[in-house]
């Protein structure tokens, strides 16, 4: 099943999860040893800022970090454009598709170059705690305190700019190499990546495209072990948006019921009684953009839709959901032992699904 759909006016979306985010002044600010998600003051200036560890998405779900920045009405995220982890490791690009993504999401992107490395302890030819070039990462923040268009407009500006910060990407991996003795991937995928941006940003957007939809088939052909499902009936499903972003996801369940498309993202644990956190948030993320498809489509044929985040456990008695009486809720809670950070936790999270219109189930797998 293919599913197409479209975000004609942005993102609206109340988060309701509570965040505590650490305050650091501009001035006491290294992104290295700043945490992941974190508020940053500069003057009268207040922004939310994250950080991620690698451009791939995957690598590292990174999605929790941004929705706990949502707290602020300014985002900035600090992406490496490139990382290298040496010949014997992987080497992953920026891609369209996440800028794209967070334009959509109104966060305002650095495109940062790592300055310093380690070489692995066990591993010949891989590195390790690659460091940020926190200096050019502050300037960056400082000019978006000072930039009034939109995270769009900042982030295609940045992205026309990318050789730039790719012949830094270059610089810094030659010096790294020679100070550890590590040799790195070839140049030139840096110099192709360079000149596909230069030439056409437009180019630039369909290849990363391609490449997304191709991680699309392959993440629909598999399931992946946090994923426990009713049906196995994954579904592929592309959104476009005002932006110029196309987006390629997997739906991880789908459920067709008269004219109603139910799109089930899904979490799992096997040894808590339910998903962490951090999956929890990764998949609010996939909410966001759930909750404001219009124009969802099924080989021409148009339908309504409903989203769902499906939680399961292995650990956990019964079944009961955001749609749920409060009596049933506070029995399921007392079967299940759940304590009280749990309970409100739980609490807060189906009050944000109420807020925003999709529903949350919890039960076991």
């Amino acid at each position: 099943m293919e599913i197409t759909a479209q975000i004609i006016e942005g993102i609206k979306y109340k988060p309701t999860l509570k965040c505590n985010l650490a305050e650091i002044l501009f001035d006491e600010l290294d992104i290295n040893s700043a945490k992941s998600s974190c508020l940053i003051s500069i003057g009268q200036n207040r922004f939310a800022l994250s950080k991620w560890v690698s451009p791939k998405r995957t690598r590292s779900y990174p999605y929790e970090r941004i929705y706990n920045t949502f707290s602020a009405s300014k985002r900035i995220t600090v992406i490496p454009i490139v990382k290298d982890e040496g010949i014997a490791g992987d080497r992953d690009f920026l891609q369209w598709d996440t800028v794209s993504l967070m334009s959509l999401l109104d966060v305002y992107v650095i495109l940062a170059y790592y300055e310093t490395a380690q070489k692995h302890r066990s591993r010949a030819g891989k590195i390790t705690n690659q460091k940020f070039d926190k200096n050019s990462v502050k300037d960056k923040i400082e000019e978006i305190s000072n930039y009034h268009s939109s995270a769009l407009h900042w982030n295609l500006k940045e992205l026309k700019n990318i050789s730039t910060v790719l012949k830094k990407v270059k610089e810094s991996y030659r010096n790294i190499s020679d100070e550890i003795e590590v040799d790195f991937h070839n140049e030139k995928g840096l110099d192709s990546f360079a000149n596909l941006v230069d030439e056409n940003l437009l180019n630039f957007m369909e290849s990363s495209r391609l490449k997304a939809h191709s991680a699309q088939s392959r993440e629909f052909l598999t399931i992946q072990p946090k994923e426990i499902l009713a049906t196995q009936t994954k579904a592929k499903i592309t959104i476009t948006n005002y932006l110029g972003g196309k987006y390629f996801f997997t739906v991880d369940e789908v459920l067709l019921k008269d004219n109603n498309l139910y799109l089930i993202e899904s979490k799992h644990s096997k040894s808590a009684k339910f998903p962490s956190v951090g999956d929890i948030k990764d998949g609010l993320i996939k909410m966001m953009l759930y909750t404001n498809l219009e124009n969802v489509n099924i080989d021409g044929k148009s339908f309504s839709s409903s989203p769902v985040l499906q939680l399961t456990s292995e650990k956990i008695k019964g079944e009961i959901s955001s749609d749920s009486e409060s009596e049933m809720q506070k029995m399921f809670f007392r079967i299940n032992n759940f304590n009280q950070p749990q309970k409100e936790f739980l609490q807060s999270l189906f009050a944000e699904a109420k807020e925003n219109n999709f529903r949350i189930s919890l039960g076991k797998s």
